[in-house]
């Protein structure tokens, strides 16, 4: 107990626990996050800033797609009815359709009462002689066609044919089927509904309790042992299932990892005092991160926890080295002792910390906060695991401490490093073999889409790709985007840029387009339409002098419900967002105007012709020909793939540059270029085979994997540079103890890098797919490529 006292009031130690103390409490006040926004730029181009915009809140970022499959046509429609009334009284979403009639009866009425404000027709020359003359010429002919019973009700009240050309418009695009009253898949196998949450796309925990509201309503809609299975998708859906296997992978892959490595030391140490003072630098490690973390960004996200399992098999390596390679010093207390560790032994521990950190330095300067939180995560976690093992540790071991007795083991692997040279000719052979294949792959080596690091398994995007051709939902890919100060500039602008897209839809270089004007006019427009209509006794002049010469011979006195709609009409209220509640039309605005930050954004997405892009070049050209201000044309795919290179263009350079200060510190270190590059070579080999192996296997390689390779080099630096740096060694040999430190350690730093290869999160399962094998292979290498000299005794 005297020991134990003595130890707590070492200044070091002292230090220490008040600096856990302090992470306890910033840990304690902590949010994490699983929100995968975190790994999109920080700066982003005018047009990316789009795209991201449109992945947090965007157009189709509210949608929840709903399918009911099973059972019969009826069975499946009475199911999707009772859940779209149980959820039209839910707060929790701003719209529900399924097709039902008394939802197109209530869009019918609402387009019949407001069409003088809603139809772009409406101008002073379309209700002069000549305007009336030709508007009635159509909606007679209309008349003696199939649509003639139609039109035959309305023509009384609408002459000008504004109803027809409203619906006509609003229907445009891409309709679901019907299936006994209600909205079904084009096979028919399944009823489809269309949810929208009130909140934002991105906030997964609203999004999670909209999706609980709709399995609960199914449950009531079907319960108990029915045929029926509910199906769900839409970007709300995959965010919350991608952050839910976040965070499942994040916990199970660090408790497995964490008790792996347990019994790999226990296995080595057999004592459980010695097992739990080894994972006090891990533990230091991993508490001063998540505190950095969380002080410098507010929030640690899930995959910063994650990558906190490659800390856990990394930083687990100093203790490690000081138990084992130290079997010969006798920890009593006495400064010689430690004196006598350090000088054998920190100098080479040191350098392979200060490698490792150059590596994940390079994360520091991303351009995606994401990448950030995972440098400053791992240096901080590091750098406080080698600091512990250093001034901390050796206070904390009780006199007279030793490990048991490797050195069987030791002599072991003395034996087979000694040996470990003869395969350099067969490394040789290796090495070509795998730079053959690398340029035989070289054209498909490497993914050129943002698709590449989609967490979304395949099956989840085959059903969104289903559902949403289902209800028609738009695909979302070619958006014109304005913003303004207020909504009404905003609408005003859209109407502007709506008058330069309409000849490219009628030329059919595109195949329609959307505006938010189109179901909510601008102030401006709605007066200039009103104004436009003229008073009751000249409409009617001009209508009777208009039904002169028409084909058809029809008394004006059967259009006075027409000319007292549009005296009514010249005396509503102007058209407001409220109005449009209860309307699909509701769905269409709360979409296509959004507000943010106090500016607010129309976006209008455009149809591409069938089986073919849209001409870009005279979309833009359009754009600017509206001398709209902050008018953009963004190709959605085009951006995100763009936003992928610039992902990889930067990832190269700071990969680069942390490969840089790798070599600079090593051979400033080891004060020789020639030194440096023999403990650098078989961490390069190592990289080569494994990417190597990667593309023979199929994999397109992405960013993630750049990174992979920059801490291939950055952990196994720790194992080349005992085979290449040994301070104060009389002989320049590596020592049986330090083998068995090296093999223990490797152990460990695979199993903690090695998981992650299981891990359904695409940057985790890269980097346990690239780090695992290359820390081996570096290890094995650096043994072969070692001098001779290093392996003699």
């Amino acid at each position: 107990m005297r020991a134990v006292s003595r130890s707590l009031r070492q200044p070091a130690v002292i230090v220490w626990l008040c600096f856990l103390a302090a992470c306890a409490a910033i840990i304690a006040r902590a949010h994490f996050s699983a929100d995968l926004s975190a790994f999109l730029p920080r700066a982003p181009s005018e047009q990316q800033r789009v795209l991201v915009e449109q992945l947090r809140d965007g157009l189709v970022s509210r949608l929840i797609l709903a399918g009911v499959e099973g059972g019969d046509a009826n069975g499946r429609a009475d199911v999707s009815r009772r859940i779209a009334a149980t959820l039209r009284g839910d707060k929790r979403f701003s719209a529900i359709n399924n097709g039902e009639a008394n939802g197109q009866a209530r869009d019918e009425r609402f387009v019949f009462e407001h069409r003088y404000q809603l139809s772009s027709a409406v101008t002073p020359e379309r209700f002069t002689e000549a305007g009336l003359k030709d508007a009635l010429a159509d909606s007679l002919d209309l008349l003696a066609s199939s649509a003639g019973m139609i039109t035959k009700d309305l023509l009384p009240h609408d002459p000008t044919g504004e109803v027809t050309a409203l619906v006509s418009r609003l229907d445009s695009g891409a309709q679901p089927a019907m299936q006994d009253g209600v909205w079904a898949s084009r096979d028919g196998t399944r009823a489809v509904l269309l949810a929208q949450t009130a909140s934002a796309g991105s906030d997964t925990d609203a999004q999670a309790a909209a999706i609980a509201a709709i399995r609960a309503a199914f449950a009531q809609a079907a319960p108990g042992a029915t045929p029926y299975r509910l199906l769900l998708t839409g970007p709300g859906v995959i965010a919350v299932e991608t952050r839910d296997t976040i965070m499942r992978d994040v916990r199970w892959l660090s408790a497995a990892s964490i008790v792996l490595i347990v019994v790999l030391l226990l296995a080595v140490y057999r004592s459980v005092p010695t097992l739990l003072l080894g994972l006090m630098p891990v533990m230091s490690g991993v508490a001063a991160g998540v505190a950095a973390v969380s002080l410098a960004f507010g929030t640690v996200h899930g995959l910063t926890l994650g990558f906190g399992t490659t800390l856990i098999g990394e930083a687990v390596d100093y203790s490690i080295y000081l138990f084992v390679q130290s079997a010969g010093v006798r920890f009593d207390g006495r400064r010689e002792s430690l004196k006598d560790w350090v000088a054998s032994f920190w100098p080479t521990i040191r350098l392979g910390v200060l490698t490792s950190i150059c590596g994940f330095a390079s994360m520091l300067f991303s351009g995606f906060p994401g990448l950030v939180q995972l440098g400053l995560y791992s240096i901080v976690g590091l750098s406080t695991a080698g600091i512990v093992t250093r001034f901390v540790l050796p206070h904390l071991l009780p006199q007279g401490f030793a490990i048991r007795d490797v050195s069987r083991l030791g002599n072991l692997l003395a034996r087979l490093a000694a040996r470990a040279s003869r395969l350099r000719v067969a490394l040789a052979v290796l090495l070509l073999a795998a730079a053959a294949a690398l340029l035989m792959q070289r054209h498909g080596l490497w993914s050129q889409e943002l698709a590449a690091l989609s967490p979304v398994p395949k099956a989840s995007q085959d059903l969104d790709e289903r559902l949403r051709a289902d209800v028609g939902a738009p695909d979302v890919r070619y958006l014109v985007v304005v913003s303004a100060a207020s909504e009404q500039a905003a609408l005003e602008r859209a109407e502007a840029l709506a008058r330069q897209l309409q000849p490219l839809a009628d030329a059919h270089v595109i195949a329609g387009f959307e505006s938010p004007a189109q179901y909510l006019p601008s102030d401006a427009a709605q007066r200039a339409r009103i104004a436009s209509l003229p008073a009751a006794d000249v409409l009617r002049a001009r209508l009777a002098l208009a039904l002169h010469d028409q084909t058809i011979r029809v008394k004006p006195e059967v259009f006075e419900p027409f000319i007292a709609d549009t005296e009514a009409a010249r005396a509503q209220p102007l058209l407001r967002r409220a109005d449009l509640q209860g309307t699909s039309m509701a769905l269409g605005v709360d979409s296509l105007l959004t507000e943010r930050d106090g500016r607010w954004t129309a976006m209008l997405p455009l149809r591409a012709p069938q089986g073919s892009d849209v001409q870009a070049q005279k979309i833009r050209a359009a754009v600017t020909a509206s001398r709209v201000p902050d008018a953009l044309f963004v190709d959605m795919k085009a951006e995100a793939d763009h936003l992928y290179q610039n992902y990889v263009h930067e990832d190269i350079r700071l990969s680069l540059g942390g490969f840089a200060a790798i070599v600079v510190l090593l051979v400033l270190a080891l004060r020789s270029p020639l030194r440096a590059a023999r403990t650098l070579a078989p961490l390069v080999a190592a990289v080569i085979v494994v990417i190597a192996g990667l593309a023979l296997a199929g994999m397109s390689l992405t960013i993630l994997h750049l990174i992979g390779m920059l801490l291939i080099v950055a952990v196994g630096s720790n194992y080349a540079l005992f085979f290449n740096y040994r301070a104060h060694a009389d002989d320049n040999a590596v020592s049986p103890q330090t083998l068995v430190s090296l093999v223990i350690a490797n152990l460990a730093t695979v199993l903690g890098f090695g998981l992650l290869a299981l891990s359904n999160v695409p940057m985790l399962k890269t980097f346990g797919l690239t780090v695992g094998p290359g820390a081996i292979l570096a290890l094995l290498f650096s043994a072969i490529l070692a001098p001779r000299s290093d392996l003699s005794r």
